[in-house]
């Protein structure tokens, strides 16, 4: 049996880097910068490299199901008898809750995945939002505006970040200070 975070490097493969050659370029950016991190979540090293190689196949054609990549990978990843905490963490990467009620899936977020509040996850978000969609590196800023220029200012992606920012980089900012107290 394949170690948790080979295995999920390996259905990101299959299911992005051909059908989705940019979107493949920024998972394997993400799941560089949380191997680099992983010292930081200790025992949870695995959890984050696995997450991050999986948290956004969601986008993937045949996995794609309500238009709301995070909720789509969770529960493929549950179908697929993926490891739940691992789901729910792709459920809720990176302020999902905020587009969740964007798209009128807030319940259903909710009720289907409960939402972590750990080094992982602060981690797992700090890699997706600091690599760019070409898997370079990015400040919290630059990515932001990056998504805001590609969406345009009317799109629900522009509307919800500009709700789940102050969340965002509360998490940037702890996973920041876990850097500073023993850098990588």
């Amino acid at each position: 049996m394949l170690p948790l975070s080979e295995e999920a490097s390996g259905l990101a493969r299959i299911h992005l880097a051909d059908s989705l050659p940019r979107r493949w370029r920024h998972v394997r950016g993400v799941a560089a910068k949380a191997e680099k991190l992983a010292w930081m979540v200790g025992a949870d090293a695995d959890v984050l490299i696995a997450s991050a190689w999986l948290h956004d196949i969601g986008y993937a054609p045949g996995i794609a199901d309500t238009g709301f990549h995070s909720l789509d990978g969770g529960r493929w990843l549950l179908r697929q008898h993926f490891d739940r905490r691992i789901a729910a963490l792709v459920a809720h990467h990176s302020c999902a809750s905020f587009e969740a009620e964007e798209r009128g899936l807030a319940d259903e977020l909710a009720a289907e995945f409960p939402r972590e509040e750990s080094a992982a996850a602060d981690a797992l978000w700090f890699a997706d939002m600091t690599t760019g969609p070409d898997g370079e590196d990015l400040t919290v800023g630059e990515r932001l505006a990056e998504i805001r220029n590609r969406y345009g200012p009317q799109d629900l992606v522009t509307r919800f970040w500009k709700r789940a920012e102050g969340p965002l980089m509360e998490a940037v900012k702890r996973t920041q200070a876990r850097l500073t107290a023993q850098p990588m």
